[in-house]
């Protein structure tokens, strides 16, 4: 065999080999680039997915905001014709009211009547000062407002207008008499003057109208103090402060998080959690407001917000109810309690109560341990005053608005009934009428009606005999 036999092999099998890692690389290469087109046509295929579902949605919005538009055009001309004869009725009575020369004596108006003439004269000092003339029929009131609305020209305007004055009284720093009253007269009007729409939904509003909302509402926000809650926050005023902002669509215009802790502080209120929804708080942020009430042992507020939204097999409100119950109970051990305990207590009793009506759980959770505790508290208070009656205090009157609450279930400040009674056992007076019950109605989650504000709530119901009862009604 010839020597350059196994070079010439030897140099075969080398360049054989490196064909060979040659191939291997090619094919792997190949592989990989296979690979990569596959991946990129699943990925222009998900986004060619995407892209179509949203031109369908685009098309699907552009075709219904079509019908709308439509269904707007077409009712244009009765719309012009609904116009005019409203505008002639509102003529024809201002005429009739400059004929007459009618006033606002209740002896000759029907208080419906009297509420028109001011929404319709668009007389914003008129109506606060005929408003707080009828602070003890505030259940009327609420009945007549609502109607009585149809006949204000702006009505944006009309209740823009009252909270610059309102806000403007509280700025001067000057002592006014019944500005708690004041402040239920202006949150009375802005409830009826700027209803609560689904989210997305606005009132009618021009430009410069809002940029004066946003204008009063900064120095309002500025000078939200001087009531209970904390940092001095009036509930009241909060939830007059937020549905301003709803009313007028400026959420845009204030911090997110000031807005949310608003709501979180004044829960116990029971249209804040409406209020919360009409900010378009989703399920979401709804989700982390409950939590952080029943972490707080608000469990009662927490009831409010799982049925406003639509949270409630996440958040049962039988397990809550309990839970606030006990939460009551553990906070209320004493076998005999003080006359502030007690008002403390009824409060308490009262909200749970309420609670129970206004969501239909009756058949579901039973309320007559409750009313019993209720009785027996009405006795021990009375028989409290019988042997030693809590004398009143002299200072400015009660003011009957609700707390704000703490996670141990107490209350943030007593309720005002409560330093009446603890500054006047030092004095050995009796409290003036109507401020016993004072406690009970603060702890109501919604005050009088469900909805009013700041000096809130109407006399408790009373039965045959005089003695008081927990609410039954939504109006009370």
């Amino acid at each position: 065999m010839n020597t350059e036999d196994p070079d010439r092999l030897k140099n075969f099998f080398t360049e054989l080999e490196t064909r060979r890692t040659l191939l291997t690389t090619i094919t792997e290469t190949h592989n990989k680039l296979i690979n990569n087109f596959i991946s990129l046509d699943e990925t222009l295929t998900k986004k060619s997915q995407i892209l179509d579902a949203r031109i369908a949605k685009y098309k699907k919005h552009t075709d219904k905001t079509l019908a709308a538009l439509t269904v707007r055009d077409n009712g244009l001309t009765d719309k012009e014709v609904t116009l005019a004869a409203r505008v002639e009725h509102l003529k024809e009575s201002a005429i009739r009211d400059i004929e007459t020369a009618n006033s606002l004596d209740p002896e000759e108006n029907s208080m419906l009547d009297s509420l028109r003439m001011c929404f319709r004269r668009m007389d914003s000092k008129r109506l606060i000062k005929y408003l707080l003339g009828k602070r003890k029929e505030s259940v009327q009131v609420r009945a007549d407002i609502n109607t009585a609305t149809e006949e204000a020209v702006d009505l944006p305007e009309l209740v823009l207008e009252t909270v610059e004055e309102f806000v403007e009284l509280k700025l001067s720093g000057r002592k006014v008499v019944g500005m708690a009253d004041r402040r239920w007269a202006c949150g009375i009007l802005i409830q009826a003057g700027l209803p609560l729409l689904p989210y997305g939904e606005s009132l009618a509003i021009g430009r410069s109208m809002k940029e004066r909302a946003v204008k009063v509402l900064e120095i309002w926000k500025g000078i939200l103090g001087g009531g209970e809650g904390s940092g001095g926050v009036g509930s009241g005023e909060a939830t007059m402060f937020l549905q301003m902002v709803i009313g007028f669509g400026l959420k845009h215009k204030f911090d997110d998080e000031y807005l949310r802790q608003l709501v979180v502080e004044f829960a116990g209120r029971r249209e804040t959690a409406k209020l919360a929804v009409a900010l378009g708080y989703g399920d979401d942020e709804m989700r982390d407001i409950i939590e952080e009430l029943v972490k707080a042992g608000r469990d009662i507020e927490a009831v409010y917000f799982s049925f406003e939204s639509g949270l409630t097999e996440q958040f049962p409100p039988i397990p809550l109810l309990k839970s606030g119950i006990k939460n009551y109970q553990e906070n209320t051990s004493k076998e005999v309690p003080s006359w502030d305990e007690i008002l403390n207590e009824m409060g308490v009793v009262i909200k749970i109560i309420k609670c129970i009506e206004d969501h239909k759980l009756e058949s579901q959770f039973s309320r007559d341990e409750l009313q019993n505790r209720y009785n027996e508290l009405e006795k021990m208070k009375a028989a409290s005053k019988k042997a030693a009656p809590p004398p009143a205090s002299t200072s400015k009157p009660v003011d009957k608005r609700h707390r704000s609450e703490r996670g141990d279930g107490g209350f943030s400040r007593p309720p005002k009934s409560t330093r009446w009674a603890k500054s006047s056992h030092r004095k050995g007076r009796r409290p003036p009428p109507g401020q016993e019950h004072s406690a009970a109605r603060s702890s109501n989650p919604g005050g009088s009606g469900g909805s009013g504000y700041g000096g809130g709530g109407d006399n408790p119901p009373q039965d045959a005999g005089g003695a008081s009862l927990p609410p039954t009604d939504p109006a009370t």
